[in-house]
């Protein structure tokens, strides 16, 4: 059989029309799912707040349990310091700051020094690198804090994050807040994009998730966790490229409540190169297929029914990018050998405006509900017509290299360094 002929078969098979039907369906559906329940989180958990109350003051606590700000750190001379001194300076009347520093090759130590020395810092230093998360499970018998907000070494935490999350902790079930990350660093189109992202994607995420009952990560740039919880299953998994979704669903199989607390705000950095966004997708790509593959047998048990939707929704947004991938290949090599393919128009149709418009509408959503804590987002909303087109795609490939290593590949024994490639 020629290419030709091969071409012209393929639109003959009833799997065609399926991935058809499901690439055209998946991302209308998602988008309203999406858009409804995470509106419906701001009304009835974000904007509402008991009669007589500031919504925009973080509710006052009778007592303030102790906390402790844990930052890992490798190779972060240039940033640290800023870091640092921000950490420092929080609104928050029992905490301490603390840094493991996993045996830097740069002059990461020297740039923390002032701070230790002040008395504001203490320093754990690592005389061999193990990784992130060997820093952070080297850190629990070192901390005071009942509670611990782990933070990035290159963020900037606003001056009432633990304010916002302390209260969630009242609570006994509740093992872990995540917070709301902002990007900081916006000079690049790129950056913008991503800013929009966050924004859009991943914080009108976790609103809809919480309505759902159960949450896809903690953030690894700002979470806060219950110290005595992360010993109670087992610390973060060194061989897992993403610790802080491995955590995430560690905690909730376990039973514990993770929250998503939106008033509780960092400034991050993100990566402002193609390359840069490229290494961290790839492993953020690998380690959610790490984490599915995990917890397989979620599928199989009532008691974990709660972890269902979250994982058919990481499941069915992986199939969508392989659906993607695969069809537009085909679609690509049928137009070049000049043979149009049934069920697709190289000029944007109803349809297909249809899922463009829906997903704008989502983006516009989650940028609606931010700009209460980040106004200067709204400007910035115009980056958000490259989304459906550009950022689909790349996302997509990445997402179709990295998912068969996460879910066939051997994981290692062994600690991985994983830090951020690029600042």
């Amino acid at each position: 059989m020629s290419i030709a002929d091969f071409l012209r078969s393929v639109p003959t098979h009833a799997s065609y029309w399926w991935m058809l039907g499901f690439f055209a369906f998946y991302p209308v559906l998602s988008a309203i799912t999406w858009v409804t329940t995470g509106l419906h989180f701001y009304l009835r958990r974000e904007r509402e707040r008991n009669a007589g109350e500031d919504s925009d003051q973080p509710p006052p606590l009778t007592r303030y349990p102790k906390a402790t700000v844990l930052i890992p750190a490798y190779c972060e001379e240039k940033v640290i310091a800023d870091t640092l001194a921000c950490a420092t300076h929080l609104d928050y009347p029992d905490y301490e700051v603390v840094v493991v520093a996993d045996a830097s090759t740069d002059v990461t130590i020297e740039a923390i020094r002032p701070f230790v020395e002040s008395g504001r810092v203490r320093l754990i230093a690592k005389r061999r690198n193990e990784g992130k998360a060997m820093a952070m499970n080297d850190a629990p018998p070192c901390i005071r804090g009942d509670i611990g907000l782990v933070m990035d070494a290159d963020a900037a935490p606003d001056p009432t994050v633990l304010r916002w999350m302390a209260p969630h902790f009242e609570s006994a079930r509740v093992a872990g807040v995540t917070g709301n990350p902002r990007v900081h660093n916006r000079e690049t189109f790129l950056a913008q994009l991503q800013m929009v992202e966050f924004t859009s994607i991943v914080s009108l995420l976790r609103r809809a998730q919480r309505v759902w009952g159960r949450i896809l990560t903690m953030s690894g740039v700002v979470g806060a966790f219950r110290t005595s919880a992360l010993i109670d299953v087992g610390r973060y998994s060194p061989e897992m490229a993403t610790e802080d979704i491995d955590m995430t669903w560690k905690l909730q199989r376990a039973f514990y409540d993770v929250r998503y607390e939106p008033h509780a705000l960092v400034w991050m950095r993100v990566p402002h190169s193609l390359r840069g966004l490229i290494v961290q997708r790839k492993r953020w790509a690998l380690g959610l297929a790490q984490v599915l593959r995990r917890n397989a047998d979620l599928n199989l048990s009532w008691r974990m029914r709660r972890m269902l939707p979250v994982y058919l929704e990481s499941v069915l947004s992986i199939l969508w990018a392989y659906c993607f991938v695969l069809l537009t290949g085909f679609w690509i090599a049928s137009y070049a050998y000049g043979i149009p393919p049934v069920g697709v128009s190289p000029i944007p149709n109803w349809w297909g405006m249809t899922i463009g418009t829906l997903c704008l509408t989502q983006l516009l959503t989650g940028v609606l509900l931010d700009a209460r804590y980040d106004p200067s987002i709204l400007r910035h909303f115009p980056t958000a017509v490259t989304y459906p087109i550009i950022y689909w795609m790349l996302m997509s490939l990445i997402t179709v290299y990295a998912t068969p290593i996460g879910l066939f590949g051997r994981l290692r024994t062994g600690a991985i360094t994983q830090w951020k490639p690029e600042r």
